[in-house]
């Protein structure tokens, strides 16, 4: 059942039932690594067994004797047996002693460079700073004998916040193995979590050699084999780790995107995001998410990556306090479709005097270009006509002749909002009237006439409100 380049691990207490019953457990497997442990702090000797140092190590040494000698039988078979050794609560052992008691056991199973034993120095319990256990770790192993006979394990828990923390340190102090678990689930505060810690490393530029391109993935069978959901805010695979709600961040993060994006630069720099949402299988498309504390850039940056709207900034500073407006009345997040419907509504689809029916232009010599078209203005249908150096400007000229709405083009600009046969055109037109008032309007069609027209319509609307 288990494959042949699977290395399980076992854990056993010290004493003779279990040790046997375990041996049991893992017999024909291909490689197993037997995990012994006994507590050494000062503590439990004098609370929990009531024994002195020499008799802890007598117990540690003996144990480590009957694993050698019942899994010998193992070995002839061809199991690759590797004893680990912790010194449970070694944090809160004396560590003269801790490096006795380790010494003992080394002697008791007699590991060399090439068949190493696993000592593992736990602590138990968090109790003190990271750098802390990193000078403890450091002496032992500068006052451990035969050093190259041993891979140095660490096992850190989280009680005062700061396993991912005490493990990093552990590693510059020279440790050579780390345990933990996914997403630091495990006993009271839970454990250093691997999650983070490999992906702190990989952040670095350092290969932790662990499959992590999908992080969704590993989410959900974690959360389906423990029941515990993980938090929004988990590091690197939270629902909400890659986002900003936040205006500026928001902003920030969409600049910095169009940086990477243009290629100037081939590392990695965008503010607020300490790694690319890919490497994990996110999305850029959930680093932005719109609420009440969001601006314009958040509303850009939707705009841009869900609909590939990309509007001016003046525009977008007449937007966004609209989409902020909305996301206060509703209380929450607006997702994209919400911001798509505003859009729309408030720039495109316009309530007002004005709606477009339909229209024809042709060309009437040189460059000039006669319009008439069809408009409702409020119950009636209504036709205009005009003649300019082109489409748009005929259609001014129309609305100017016969309804008196003398308008000036200042700024336009029109763009595909997709590619192909289906393709649609946008077109984003700024309007001045006769008292200087200005106005944006934007018009979608597959035909770029019409969607010209229809943001002039648009912008008349917005003009009248």
């Amino acid at each position: 059942l288990i494959p042949d380049d699977v290395t399980i691990q076992v854990l056993c207490q010290a004493r003779e039932d279990l040790i046997t019953r375990t041996i049991e457990a893992v017999s024909g497997a291909r490689r197993v690594i037997f995990h012994l442990y006994n507590s050494t702090s000062t503590l439990q000797r004098r609370v929990v067994f009531g024994m002195s140092q020499p008799e802890i190590i007598g117990l540690a040494t003996r144990a480590t004797e009957l694993v050698k000698r019942y899994t010998q039988p193992l070995v002839d078979a061809g199991t690759d047996v590797v004893l680990e050794y912790s010194p449970e609560s070694y944090t809160a052992t004396e560590m003269d002693f801790a490096v006795e008691i380790c010494a003992a056991v080394m002697a008791a199973w007699g590991p060399t460079p090439d068949k190493k034993i696993i000592l593992n120095l736990p602590a138990t319990v968090e109790m003190a700073t990271p750098n802390i256990y990193a000078d403890q770790l450091e002496y032992f192993m500068r006052a451990l004998p035969n050093r190259d006979a041993a891979v140095i394990s660490l096992h850190t828990h989280n009680d005062r916040g700061t396993g991912v923390a005490a493990s990093e340190l552990g590693l510059m102090a020279g440790a050579d193995r780390i345990e933990g678990t996914l997403f630091g689930n495990g006993e009271r505060t839970g454990n250093c979590d691997l999650i983070t810690m490999a992906m702190n490393l990989f952040s670095q530029g350092v290969d932790p050699e662990l499959y992590l391109t999908d992080m969704a993935r590993i989410v959900a069978v974690s959360e389906a084999c423990t029941k515990i959901p993980v938090h929004v805010r988990q590091p690197y695979a939270g629902e909400l780790v890659f986002t900003a709600f936040s205006g500026s961040h928001q902003d920030a993060i969409r600049k910095g995107m169009n940086h990477v994006e243009s290629g100037s630069d081939e590392a990695w720099e965008v503010p607020y995001l300490p790694i690319d949402p890919a490497d994990v299988g996110g999305s850029y498309r959930e680093t932005v998410r719109v609420n009440s504390q969001s601006g314009k850039g958040g509303v850009a940056f939707i705009l841009e990556n869900y609909f590939d709207v990309h509007l001016p900034r003046e525009l977008l500073l007449e937007l966004s306090p609209l989409v902020q407006k909305e996301s206060e009345a509703d209380g929450g997040e607006l997702k994209p479709a919400r911001i798509w419907d505003a859009f729309i509504r408030e720039l495109v689809e316009v309530t007002g005097p004005y709606q477009l029916l339909d229209y024809e232009v042709r060309s009437v010599g040189g460059e000039r270009e006669h319009c008439v078209a069809r408009l409702q203005v409020a119950e009636n249908d209504v036709k205009i006509e005009g003649e300019g150096t082109g489409p748009i400007d005929a259609f001014v000229n129309a609305l100017a002749s016969t309804l008196n709405e003398s308008i000036n083009v200042v700024d336009y600009q029109e763009y595909a909002l997709n590619e192909g046969s289906q393709a649609k055109a946008i077109s984003i037109i700024k309007i001045a009237d006769s008292k200087a008032n200005k106005c944006f309007g934007v018009g979608i069609s597959p035909n770029t006439t019409t969607a010209a027209f229809k943001s002039i319509i648009a912008a008349l609307n917005r003009l009248w409100r």
